[in-house]
């Protein structure tokens, strides 16, 4: 069951009514696990980059959707190589401003996984 998302301010992320104070990946189960941001700064220097090491971490098979919270002022994005991977997976990415893109994670339906950045 995809957990609805109740509300993110600067530096959080509140789901089903409880509180991450960090970046948070949604699976297409419903559970909510910490981002490896690591898999991206190793390679960028920063988490506001999505690496393709972070895109197949992130990515489960049959994800037809990937809604990317990119963080409060909408700094994160793909690299061309995470690009790539998802249009190869035939997995669409939406990447929104987190609070637009808690929107449409509440509102989405069927195959969908959502990494959410909860600062910049």
């Amino acid at each position: 069951m995809k957990p609805q998302i109740d509300r993110t301010k600067f530096g959080s992320i509140t789901v089903e009514g409880k509180v991450f104070q960090r970046d948070v990946i949604i699976r297409l189960d419903g559970q909510v696990k910490k981002r490896k941001k690591k898999l991206s700064k190793a390679i960028y220097g920063t988490s506001h980059v999505i690496s393709l090491d972070e895109a197949r971490h992130v990515y489960q098979e049959g994800t037809a959707r990937l809604i990317v919270g990119a963080g409060q002022y909408g700094l994160v994005e793909l690299s061309d190589e995470a690009a790539d991977y998802f249009e190869q997976k035939e997995c669409r990415v939406e990447l929104l401003p987190t609070p637009k893109a808690i929107q449409a994670w509440n509102e989405a339906e069927g195959a969908v996984i959502g990494l959410f950045h909860v600062t910049c």
